[in-house]
């Protein structure tokens, strides 16, 4: 899953929004839950609720994230008008890079010179050797291009950073955009957005329709050796190592060694191959295309990342393709919403600390540890029972989970952006700048220990993630807000919401590709053969059952693909809801009727609104190639209906029932 704070409301200024908690009004009573449990449980929400002009969705996470946005308004328009002085060197930056974005007037008058002579320097490329140069000035400065290179744990040595190399370099979402007879339609509008693109930025009508041929063509190239989502799941096949001197001799146009001399990088040991077949053919693809190819290719790269960026005209072509055609979306949201997303994602940790200091509350971190200490000892004691895993494997299941680890809210330590060279007048200057930063951050540490502190998401961002190398779990503070975690609700609707959340990122460890990690977090296959095929047959059962469902009209959702977030789902309300009945007989005075319904009923209403959604056709068709989530109508059903006390919560009216949509009992843990 990649989902409070009550102090927060009504903060003089920030526009702050309703806060989205749960609600029994969502629900629509004329529908029987046993046949519909969505609908039942969110259908008077879904009703009411029609996706906005600004968006391409709209559901409980896009709610309490436009909540955390108003709040962060307040908080950077404050900074800038305190800057460039600012009262603390977060606000300063805050300040400096947020009046950079809202200064329209200035970003008009400078056209397109912020990219003017990166642009010069990749057409003036007069040899395919050189095409190397100009692939690591683009990727230092945070843009991508042919692949993805970054660094990270070793997954097979898990206490040090290592260098990855990744396949990349598609502007559209997936290989299928590419190569799907669905998505023709799509690639049309796309050429057709690359010719304008390319007018806009000073070629001719000849020379933009022959560059936006080239693009596509190069694209379409990479997508047909690119690896499939489900494909690129499997941490084992993704996994390659290889030294420098051995890359440099399979790929020789690619020149690793110069590549990372051009980035500033010191020549690691080793560097961690993802997909050796795209970067073979990558390779030859920079070799035997016409280097003017490569050079429209390039081009593109840097324009399509600066659009957003630049002027109105530009910035305006890029929302029509990438967000109206692609997604749905039908107008943009406010300027200064854009650039709080870029300012979480840039110098998120000096925002998110502004951001902690005021919307935080102590109280919410003491109970979001409660909550996981009983999700934790339930998971705990079920490893120690389960009846199909035999001793050898469950012994060191059990080491690994007496490893697990957690972080709530935010970093004890926030990152230190002051080598930043910010200013107020260079919004794109601001943007490329604070990518080097990283690139820099990225480079230094490769062969380096893990930081076991570090926080791969914000403390404003409504998510939470399981590292399978750190074996722990990370809740930042924005989700522990509405509806997902509410001091002012019963533990009923806390256990469905952020309980079942905590479950499934727990179950994330034992996932089918989180469970070939071992204690220490290292890529390695512990387990036994038996309980091997175990597993996988229970995990062959979940595939099915979410393959058999239709996530669109025509397209059917990809069980394979969402296998490991659907195991995630269905383990977390089971955990979540034996963690609650747990506490209910601990505490039989909070077993009460809330607004008609027990506390079970309440549990399983509360997981399902954490997933209401209306979405556009076109951002739903996207998800469902890409995304390794299951479709929110299912996830806020599926796991609710394989529960073997959901019968129970909401038995059939007398004289029989309605039949149930997917049987009894599908999961892994």
């Amino acid at each position: 899953m990649h989902h409070r704070e009550s102090a927060a409301d009504g903060v003089p200024g920030a526009g702050a929004a309703e806060v989205p908690r749960f609600s029994v009004a969502y629900m629509d009573r004329t529908q029987d839950p046993r046949r519909d449990f969505y609908q039942y449980a969110v259908g008077g929400w879904l009703r009411d609720h029609p996706v906005p002009a600004d968006k391409s969705l709209r559901g409980a996470f896009t709610e309490l994230s436009d909540r955390n946005f108003e709040l962060l308004r307040a908080i950077m328009e404050e900074a800038a008008r305190t800057s460039p002085s600012g009262t603390s060197e977060a606000q300063r930056q805050v300040g400096l890079f947020f009046a950079s974005a809202m200064d329209t007037a200035r970003i008009e008058e400078k056209g397109l010179r912020p990219i003017a002579p990166l642009w010069d320097r990749i057409g003036g490329t007069s040899r395919t050797g050189d095409l190397v140069h100009r692939l690591a000035e683009l990727h230092a400065i945070g843009i991508s291009g042919l692949f993805d290179a970054y660094s990270a744990p070793d997954k097979r040595d898990s206490g040090r950073y290592a260098l990855y190399f990744d396949q990349g370099g598609l502007s559209l979402p997936d290989r299928e955009y590419y190569l799907a007879p669905l998505f023709e339609e799509m690639r049309a509008a796309y050429g057709a957005h690359l010719g304008r693109m390319f007018r806009l930025g000073g070629e001719s009508v000849e020379a933009a329709r022959a560059d936006a041929d080239r693009v596509l063509a190069v694209e379409t190239e990479l997508a047909r050796s690119s690896r499939s989502r489900t494909e690129l799941r499997d941490e084992e096949r993704n996994y390659h190592r290889k030294s420098p001197p051995e890359l440099d001799g399979e790929l020789p146009t690619l020149a690793v060694k110069q590549y990372l001399a051009d980035l500033g990088a010191r020549e690691p040991e080793y560097l961690v191959l993802g997909q050796p077949e795209f970067f073979a053919a990558a390779d030859r693809l920079l070799r035997e295309r016409p280097l003017d190819d490569s050079i429209a290719y390039l081009r593109w790269h840097l324009l399509h990342a600066a659009a957003p960026f630049l002027t109105a005209a530009v910035e305006s072509e890029d929302f029509d393709f990438f967000h109206r055609v692609l997604l749905g979306q039908r107008e943009p949201e406010p300027r200064w919403k854009r650039a709080g997303m870029v300012l979480d994602a840039r110098i998120g940790e000096a925002l998110g600390r502004l951001y902690v200091e005021r919307h935080f509350p102590a109280e919410a971190r003491r109970r979001m540890g409660l909550l996981l200490d009983d999700l934790r000892a339930v998971f705990r004691e079920r490893l120690a029972q389960l009846d199909w895993m035999t001793e050898g494997t469950r012994r060191i299941a059990l080491a690994k989970f007496d490893r697990f680890s957690a972080k709530i809210g935010h970093p004890d330590r926030f990152r230190d952006y002051s080598a930043i060279p910010l200013t107020p007048d260079g919004y794109l200057a601001n943007i490329f700048e604070s990518a080097a930063f990283e690139t820099r951050r990225q480079l230094t540490r490769i062969g380096s220990a893990v930081d076991r502190t570090e926080w791969l998401m914000t403390p404003p961002t409504v998510n939470a993630y399981f590292s399978p190398t750190q074996n722990e779990i990370v809740f930042p503070a924005g989700i522990l807000q509405p509806p997902f975690f509410d001091l002012e609700m019963d533990d009923a609707v806390n256990y469905g919401g952020i309980g079942g959340v905590i479950g499934h990122e727990i179950t994330h460890g034992y996932d089918d590709q989180g469970r070939k990690y071992d204690a220490e977090g290292n890529l390695r296959e512990w387990w036994t053969a038996e309980d091997l095929r175990k597993f996988e047959e229970r995990a062959r059962r979940v595939v099915d059952l979410y393959g058999a469902l239709e996530g669109v009209p025509g397209t059917r959702v990809n069980g394979e693909l969402t296998l490991g977030e659907n195991i995630a789902d269905l383990g977390g309300v089971k955990l979540a809801f034996e963690a609650l009945e747990r506490r209910l007989e601990r505490e039989p005075a909070a077993r009460r009727s809330v607004d008609g319904f027990s506390a079970e009923q309440r549990f399983f209403l509360s997981w399902a609104q954490c997933w209401r959604l209306t979405i556009r056709e076109p951002e739903a068709r996207r998800r469902l190639t890409i995304d390794p989530h299951a479709p929110a109508r299912y996830r806020g059903s599926v796991p609710v209906a394989q529960h073997p006390a959901f019968r129970k919560a909401f038995p059939p009216p007398s004289g029989g029932g309605a039949p149930d949509d997917v049987g009894p009992g599908v999961g892994v843990w």
